[in-house]
Formats: structure tokens, sequence, C-alpha cells
């Protein structure tokens, strides 16, 4: 949209306007209006200038490394032991026998739940100390896509439930089964006494 110029009354009527205005604050020093400044001149774009490579030069090693989720093992064993360390190193190498055993394999996450619940705790009120959760090591994916699917869900699953109330109160140790009991499919549960 463009302005339009004042016409002659206009201009005679703005300047009877300012004659008889009175100024708002009449001891401040009257300044002319500040001067426009300059534009400002335009900096050159400084080009872009890779450095040479050539074909079978190495690649820097700069980049960080990504921060990826621990595996479940290696975060089991973070969490120290609990229990008596001659019966985990024991346990660890397959020589306790579970007293229980509840095999989780093909069933879905709202039916292994409570199953796991009903099994762990009805396991603690009988006085049984360690029981095994087969869970499966997970069916490999046909297309992963971009975004990492964990393999075996109630794999992943059964460790967070029995971090949780109400299993929370009754496990004591948990770790990856030895290979003679279902290796990376299953799980020792190491129960605490009921008192």
């Amino acid at each position: 949209m463009t302005r339009r110029k004042l016409t002659e009354e206009e201009i005679d009527l703005w300047k009877k306007v300012v004659q008889q205005a009175e100024r708002l604050h009449p001891e401040a020093k009257q300044t002319a209006h500040p001067t426009t400044l300059p534009k400002p001149k335009p900096k050159k774009p400084v080009p872009f200038r890779a450095e040479p490579f050539e074909i079978g030069a190495k690649a820097k090693h700069g980049t960080k490394s990504h921060n990826l989720k621990p595996a479940i093992a290696t975060s089991l064993a973070n969490r120290g032991v609990q229990m008596d360390e001659k019966s985990y190193r024991r346990m660890k190498r397959g020589k306790l026998k579970p007293e229980g055993k509840l095999d989780l394999h093909g069933m879905r996450i709202d039916t292994a739940h409570p199953s796991l619940t009903r099994f762990i705790l009805s396991a603690q009120a009988s006085g049984k100390r360690l029981v095994l959760v087969i869970t499966g090591k997970g069916k490999d994916r046909d297309e992963p896509g971009p975004m990492p699917v964990p393999r075996g869900v109630l794999r992943h699953k059964v460790p967070q439930w029995l971090s949780l109330p109400p299993l929370a109160q009754a496990v004591l140790q948990v770790t990856p089964a030895h290979l003679s009991h279902g290796g990376d499919g299953a799980y020792y549960v190491y129960l605490r006494r009921t008192r």
C-alpha cells in the first residue's frame, strides 16, 4: 500500500495545530529530529573451504560415541550382590537348583505380568528361595527400521517388574540364568525369607 501525498490544505492545517499546541515539558530543550543512520554495508560472505581429502585417507575420530542403553546383564550386574556371596557364585555357575519354574514363552505382556506377580508372591509364601523365570530370547525382527526395537519384550520387562512393588519387597536378587537353565532367555530370582 502506497502512502498518498498531503494536500496544501492539510499542510496548512497541520502548521496551525503545531503553532497552537503547548509543549508537555517546556523546560526540556528542544532538539532537532535525529538523523537517520546510514545503511550498514553488507559483509562479503566467506567462501567454504573443505579440507583436502584423498581416497584411502582415514577420517577424523573426533565423533562422540552414542549413549546407548546398557545391556540387561550389565544393568543387573551394576545393581550389586544383595545375597550371600558364596550362594551367588554357586547360583551363577548353575550349581543351585531352582525350586520353582515359570515359563512365560508365548505370553503377551498383559497376561505375563499378572502370572509373574502371582508366581513370585506364592513362591515366597511357600518358603522357596530360588526360582527360575523363563522369558525366551525374543524373535528376530524382519525389518528393524530406523528406530531400534529391543529383541524380546518380556526379556526386558521382567527385570523391571521385579524391581517394582509389590514384587520388589519379595525379590532379593535377579541375575541372568546359567546356560544349563536357559542362559539369556531366563532369570534366576532369589527371594527374601518371609518373616
